[in-house]
């Protein structure tokens, strides 16, 4: 075991790991450990574009984009987290421009903008043009800036260092940051790294979703280091599915291409969101068009042979606009489904994409250790933290844009932290845990599988707790959790090596997985109405009296061992806009 003593030390080279390590390592000295090399972090796979209200295009305005960023996520928004988003988007935006990411461009050479679902101009009259975007790979764009500038202000990485648990230690009895435990690929060694600051910075969960827009790598190992540590996690009910994955593999389809003009269409060829959103159509908010596209599936107007499916028409939009706008979806179709885009319309369905919750946080980052009390030193930022800014339904170029915001917010608010506190001491062993679940999974002899349970595990999940969820279906989803959770413990790995042993990283992954799983089962249960991305066809309206609040959930364990889940609940934060019906 090697020890490692820095200011700030920030988990995830993803976007907000990065916008943060840029502002952290400014002020502090800062070491960024990732389990992928970072310009291999998923925010790479991002598509269409990042929200501000440049007003490049037409008119807008950050109240606007407030508003939009609050009806979009049900109301169960914290206003004063949007109105922070909405207003810091525009230098956001300025700020990655002036590291040299290349935005598309208007005739008059200023940043383009698009439309994008759930982005209306004067609250709700018409759709808007706010994505700023580089043709269909911003996200890439915005990596490779990102990391570019981290290698130009000498950020310290630590590449495919796999962050396993989170250490903390009693201060004036107060539980504070004293460091994390990462795991060396390379090496197979335990690595403890002392810190006055952590910053998680992750990612999400979506692997636990069989079709899923997510990276392999997505299995939401901040969060699960936090839940075991008994920290809390917001809101895991609301989980996002994007409504273009290509068909039946999940590979998003950005969502730019119904921005730039795509159409949704039945197997009638009827543009059929014109009855679900009369106003934004094909562009009202992703929970929406999801539940539509699965509705018409239901109903006998689904796609192909199976009804399984419905189209994204493309057709009628001029080759050149397809190439200069959409180059990388386009070569998708070509590549995965055989289709030519200029002439036929592609096969989609939806595809689990986000998770709105996580490790909750204030406006500056800092992690809540309940309602009310933050732990000392610890911040989290992006998908896997819950600021909350997306509510129970993100808004689409809102992903980009929080990662941008939140991760400059915790960089700066961790490094000066950092700055006045002293390290505080480690707990006695402190890679104990670590060293002793990497041993147990690679000297056992069980007869488990990884593959088999991750398998189960997402054919539950996708069965029972998608887009349309029943007392009944989760329910049978806890119960199939809580079957693969004892088969896990039962689990071992083939390769028994040290040097890059993936087969015991995937265990490991696997482990956390389920554990979050069954947080987002057990609140999903709870929560009895139909609100953003959590829909119970049992409970299809939203019950404000009831709801309003967000889930709080922990993991503890009585004097025998027997592990549970509790849950409380927070109230919302509402400033300026009070809850109405949310109509598109």
């Amino acid at each position: 075991m090697q020890i490692h003593t820095y200011d700030t030390v920030i988990v995830g080279a993803g976007g907000a790991g990065m916008r943060a390590a840029i502002e952290a390592t400014r002020r502090s000295r800062t070491a960024v450990l990732t389990k992928l090399y970072p310009t291999r972090s998923h925010t790479g796979a991002a598509q269409g574009g990042m929200a501000a209200a440049l007003a490049n295009v037409e008119d807008d305005n950050w109240e606007w984009h407030t508003f939009d960023t609050v009806k979009g996520g049900d109301y169960l928004v914290d206003q004063d987290a949007a109105e922070i988003l909405a207003k810091e988007a525009i230098d956001s935006v300025l700020d990655l421009e002036k590291m040299g990411l290349p935005f598309n461009r208007t005739a008059e050479g200023r940043i383009d903008q698009r439309r994008f679902g759930g982005h209306s101009r004067n609250h709700g009259e018409a759709p808007v043009r706010r994505s700023c975007y580089a043709a269909d790979r911003t996200g890439h764009m915005i990596l490779q800036t990102l990391y570019q500038n981290c290698v130009k202000e000498g950020v310290e990485f630590f590449n495919e260092f796999y962050v396993l648990d989170l250490l903390l230690n009693d201060v004036a009895g107060v539980r504070s940051t004293a460091g994390v435990v990462a795991y060396e690929l390379a090496t197979g060694e335990l690595h403890v790294f002392r810190a006055k600051a952590v910053v998680f910075a992750s990612g999400g969960n979506g692997k636990f979703y069989k079709v899923s827009s997510n990276a392999h790598t997505l299995t939401g190992d901040g969060q699960a280091a936090a839940f075991r540590r008994g920290l809390p996690l917001e809101d895991m009910e609301f989980f996002q599915f994007h409504p273009t994955g290509i068909w039946k593999m999940g590979i998003l389809l950005t969502e730019g291409a119904r921005g730039e003009g795509g159409i949704l269409r039945n197997k009638d060829g009827e543009r059929f969101m014109e009855r679900y959103a009369p106003v934004m159509k094909d562009l009202a908010s992703r929970d929406v068009v999801s539940r539509a596209i699965y509705t018409e599936i239901r109903e006998g107007r689904g796609c192909g042979p199976e009804g399984d499916h419905v189209h994204l028409d493309l057709t009628h939009l001029p080759p050149e606009q397809l190439d200069a706008k959409l180059p990388d979806i386009t070569e998708f179709a070509r590549t995965y489904l055989g289709i030519e885009p200029y002439t036929d319309p592609v096969p989609i369905q939806p595809t689990a994409h986000y998770a709105m919750g996580g490790i909750p946080t204030n406006v500056l980052g800092e992690v809540l250790a309940d309602n009310t009390r933050v732990v000392p030193g610890l911040y989290a930022a992006g998908e896997v933290a819950c600021v909350s800014v997306h509510g129970a339904n993100r808004l689409g170029t809102n992903s980009l844009l929080d990662i941008n915001v939140f991760g400059r917010r915790a960089g700066i608010a961790a490094a000066e932290y950092a700055a006045g506190a002293d390290l505080v001491e480690l707990p006695p062993e402190p890679a104990r845990f670590v060293a002793d679940e990497v041993a147990r999974m690679r000297d056992s002899t069980g007869s488990e599988r990884v593959t088999d349970i991750r398998r189960a595990l997402q054919e539950t999940m996708d069965r029972n707790a998608m887009v349309f969820r029943t007392e009944q279906t989760l329910k049978e989803a806890l119960e199939d959790i809580t079957a693969l959770r004892r088969r896990y413990r039962n689990v071992s790995v083939q390769d028994k090596g040290r040097r890059y042993n993936t087969d015991l990283l995937e265990a490991l992954e696997l482990g956390n997985l389920l554990e979050l799983a069954e947080v987002l089962v057990v609140s999903a249960l709870a929560r009895k109405e139909s609100r953003g991305g959590h829909y119970r066809e049992d409970y299809p309206n939203r019950d404000d009296v009831n709801f309003m609040r967000h889930t709080m959930a922990y993991r503890e364990r009585d004097a025998e061992g027997n592990e549970s889940i509790r849950l409380d609940y927070k109230p919302v934060v509402i400033t300026r806009y009070q809850p109405q019906e949310r109509t598109y």
